[in-house]
């Protein structure tokens, strides 16, 4: 940019108007070439408008493909109150006749009968942690005190692992920890939910089974996909909590709560155990009769006698009052068995959620009014076929406090129905059968009613409305197309220069704009073409042997091109007409649009225009790219890169044009100088 200049001091000219306007001659060309670039992009934006067009338009056509669009079936039923069904595009039209349904299918459900707690006037809460309600809860044996037995040989931990891609991995255990190999029947491994059988030697190979060592390696049978996550619960024999102080602080609140009596601290060096004597903070910590502070084992706080120091180190070794059980459940995939570690300062409420979440496929309930559990399945039927259990809770915990040791099931049957004078069973009350779903909703027999009979029928307005939806597409579609390639081009509206913008307000430039957008694609010879060729597509006789003669083309079943020749070749439907046709023959309707063949002649109406609306995409996106391509890429880019360039280079010529024009001046300024300076010289003289 040149700097700045100041004119006509000697010659009093306005220099900078003067040498404005040379340049507005001189612009002109470069006027030109920036409306044309802009003319340029506004066509090659309507070119893409149309492509995104056509783009939606071949989505439609994909449906169009499909059977679902032609096979639509309607199913009716002479009791909805008893059987309902529906069907899919693969049942064929038939009838069926259920004269009795002996059972409903059932979930199983297993009910204890004993209740959680020792007193009815006073039941546990089920929102709080069970070991602070021991008093409450029932003995396992009669005439033993409240209680529950907790073991207390170990500490729970839980440890999510995100595979490497091998069949190993390794929980990270503190110092002094390992694994309780004697019970790793009660822990649980799962993979991206998929629980394995953790086995004390080498996993077999092709089964879920996963090795847990004292170290905590996972040693698994073959490799686990990489990024699975892998969730361990677990049971170490002891809990090793390290914590460095960043400040002075007379207490420490533990991971875990639920302590044992086996607890030790140690501060710095110095070992600290239980000593059975307690405070009003717990049980007092000592070490040779000096005191330090008490640790409550219930919530695991530690209350210092005085404030330690920062930077100090404790270390505490614990170990924590749990328990464990099993639910195994039999399912349509085959028996589901989970594992759960349970600790004591969990609540029933929590447990319940723990076992809903999982995917043991049961359903447990509380109900504080009874103070009795309940099991239920999710999924309904018969298993076992009646030899065992559907649903079994094993396990202390399960057993002896929330008393499965003493229950009950039922349920769990299948249902039990005669179809076609057929007598069989479903797991399920909702079943499908030859492409059929039914719904079975109560039980009766042949006598108490008549038998409901269910007919399968082309569901004739579903296809005819799909048919419609089409139609009314590909109407709107050459609609758009039409108007674009017959829009009036206004030739005296070029796109407005930056100078024409500031003297036209917003409303003007809008107004201006809009006309000389229009008809950049008059009479486009591809528009034109994809035109012709879609009208072309819809005439011409679809000649298959699955469409039958009386309806190859789209006339025989009632839709035709509209009387008014200036809608550009739309298409209306004769309702009754087409309607009649999906009735009398479903297959050759199918086969007129989704027809298949080696010729275009064979082809059905969707193929046809699929392969006319590619080609014309292809040509539209060798004229105007997308917006991913680049310039060089499309013929509209090219010849931007190229007009671009023309105005960089007239741009430059321009600048030099400007200076040369300041030079001239400023020459004829210093000329006009030195003759007034001259003048005034010889004023002087003769003065």
């Amino acid at each position: 940019m040149a700097g700045i200049r100041i004119g006509g001091l000697a010659s009093g000219m306005d220099i900078d108007t003067l040498v404005g306007d040379l340049m507005k001659a001189e612009r002109m060309p470069l006027d030109k070439l920036k409306q044309k670039k802009q003319a340029l992009e506004w066509q090659r934006d309507d070119y893409r408008s149309m492509n995104t067009l056509l783009l939606n338009f071949r989505t439609e056509l994909t449906n169009m493909k499909l059977t679902t669009q032609y096979r639509a079936r309607s199913v009716t039923s002479t009791n909805e109150s008893r059987i309902s069904a529906t069907a899919s595009s693969a049942a064929s039209a038939s009838s069926y006749s259920i004269k009795s349904v002996e059972k409903l299918a059932s979930a199983a459900t297993r009910i204890t009968n004993t209740a959680l707690s020792a007193n009815t006037a006073s039941k546990i809460d089920a929102s709080k942690s069970l070991i602070s309600q021991q008093d409450k809860l029932n003995p396992t044996a009669v005439g033993t005190s409240p209680g529950f037995t907790w073991s207390e040989d170990g500490v729970i931990g839980n440890a999510t692992i995100v595979s490497d891609g091998t069949a190993g991995a390794k929980i990270t255990l503190n110092a002094n920890e390992k694994i309780a190999t004697t019970k790793l029947d009660q822990m649980s491994v799962k993979v991206n939910g998929t629980s394995y059988k953790i086995v004390s030697g080498a996993p077999a190979a092709g089964k879920n089974e996963v090795q847990l060592a004292e170290d905590g390696t996972l040693t698994f049978s073959g490799p686990i996909a990489k990024d699975s996550s892998i969730k361990v619960s677990y049971i170490a024999d002891q809990k090793v909590e390290t914590n460095k102080l960043t400040a002075a602080t007379s207490e420490w609140q533990l991971g875990k709560g639920g302590l044992t009596m086996d607890f030790s601290l140690k501060v710095g060096d110095v070992a600290y155990t239980i000593d059975g004597t307690q405070d009003e903070n717990g049980h007092r910590l000592v070490n040779n009769g000096q005191y330090i502070g008490s640790i409550n084992l219930e919530t695991g706080k530690v209350k210092f006698d005085a404030e330690q120091a920062a930077d100090t180190e404790l270390t505490a070794t614990y170990k924590q009052k749990y328990s464990s059980f099993n639910i195994t459940t039999q399912t349509s995939k085959g028996e589901v068995s989970e594992n759960f570690l349970v600790e004591g300062t969990e609540s029933l409420n929590q447990v319940v959620n723990r076992v809903n979440s999982s995917n043991a496929g049961v359903s447990m309930f509380y109900d504080s009014f009874s103070d009795k559990i309940s099991l239920t399945r999710k999924e309904t039927g018969d298993f076992l076929a009646g030899t065992g259990n559907e649903i079994s809770a094993t396990g202390l915990f399960a057993e002896s406090l929330l008393k499965f040791a003493d229950s009950n099931e039922s349920g769990g049957e299948n249902a039990v129905f005669t179809i076609n004078g057929l007598r069989t069973e479903r797991n399920s009350n909702t079943f499908e059968m030859n492409g059929v779903t039914f719904t079975l909703k109560q039980t009766f027999t042949e006598s108490e009613a008549p038998p409901v009979s269910l007919s399968v029928n082309n569901d004739t307005t579903k296809v005819y409305d799909n048919i419609k939806s089409f139609i009314d597409k590909y109407n709107e579609l050459i609609d758009k197309i039409s108007k674009k390639s017959s829009e009036e081009y206004y030739r005296d509206y070029k796109p407005l220069t930056d100078e024409q913008k500031e003297q036209l307000s917003d409303k003007q430039q809008e107004q201006w704009e809009e006309k000389a957008k229009s008809g950049l694609l008059r009479r486009d010879p591809i528009l034109a073409q994809v035109l012709n060729g879609m009208r072309s597509n819809f005439s011409t006789p679809v000649k298959n042997s699955e469409v039958s003669p009386l309806f190859s083309q789209l006339a025989s079943i009632g839709i035709s091109t509209t009387a008014n020749y200036l809608e550009g070749g739309k298409l209306q439907i004769d309702e009754a007409k087409l309607k009649k046709a999906i009735e009398q023959d479903p297959q050759s309707v199918e086969n007129l649009f989704r027809g298949t063949g080696a010729t275009s002649a064979e082809q059905g109406i969707a193929h046809r225009l699929t392969d006319t609306i590619n080609a014309a995409m292809d040509k539209l996106k060798a004229k105007a790219g997308n917006t991913f391509s680049t310039n060089s890429q499309f013929l509209l880019g090219r010849q931007l890169t190229n007009v671009t360039s023309q105005i960089s280079t007239f741009e430059n010529r321009l600048t030099k044009v400007e200076d040369r024009y300041w030079r001239q001046f400023t020459a004829m300024e210093k000329a006009i100088q030195r003759s007034n300076e001259q003048a005034t010289y010889l004023m002087q003289q003769f003065s």
